[in-house]
C-alpha cells in the first residue's frame, strides 16, 4: 500500500510548493489525477473502435468517400497510438508514486516543480533538466 493512498485529498485541495514536497494528500492528488486521465483516454479510445467498426460496416461504394473515410482512420489511429503511449507513462508514474520516486527529478534527483506537475504529470524532469535535453537535442540535430 502506497502512502497516497491512505490520505483525503478534500475538494477544493490544490498542491502548492509552500506545503511539504509529496506529502500523503499531495500524493493521492496526483494519483486521482493520473487515473481520472487515464480513464479518460481508455474511454475515447473504446468509443474510437466502436465508431471505427460502425464506419468499416458502412463501407462506402463511392472512391472518394471511401478515401476521406480512410484518411480519417489513419488520422484517429496515430492520435490513438499517441495516447496509448500516454496511458504508459501514465503508469509509469502511477508506479513513481507508488515506489516513492514521483515528482523528482530522474537526473538531478531534486523535486519537479509542483505548478509543472500539476500542468503535465507525467513529467520526469525539472525544467531545468527539461530544457537542457532539449538544447542537447537540439544541438544534435544542427550538427
Amino acid at each position: 500500500m502506497s502512502k497516497a493512498t491512505s490520505a483525503i485529498v478534500p475538494p477544493d485541495y490544490t498542491p502548492t510548493d509552500k506545503e511539504e514536497f509529496m506529502n500523503p494528500v499531495m500524493l493521492e492528488y496526483f494519483r486521482k489525477k493520473l487515473i481520472a486521465w487515464r480513464e479518460e483516454l481508455l474511454r475515447e479510445s473504446s468509443e474510437t473502435v466502436k465508431q471505427t467498426l460502425q464506419e468499416t460496416q458502412l463501407q462506402q461504394p463511392d472512391l472518394n468517400d471511401r478515401a476521406s473515410v480512410e484518411t480519417d482512420h489513419a488520422l484517429e489511429l496515430r492520435t490513438r497510438d499517441r495516447e496509448r503511449k500516454l496511458v504508459k507513462k501514465i503508469n509509469e508514474a502511477l508506479m513513481r508514486i507508488e515506489d516513492g520516486s514521483y515528482g523528482y527529478c530522474e537526473e538531478t534527483d531534486e523535486p519537479i516543480s509542483v505548478a509543472r506537475l500539476d500542468a503535465r504529470p507525467i513529467a520526469t524532469l525539472s525544467i531545468e533538466a527539461q530544457e537542457r535535453h532539449e538544447r542537447k537535442e537540439k544541438t544534435q540535430r544542427d550538427d
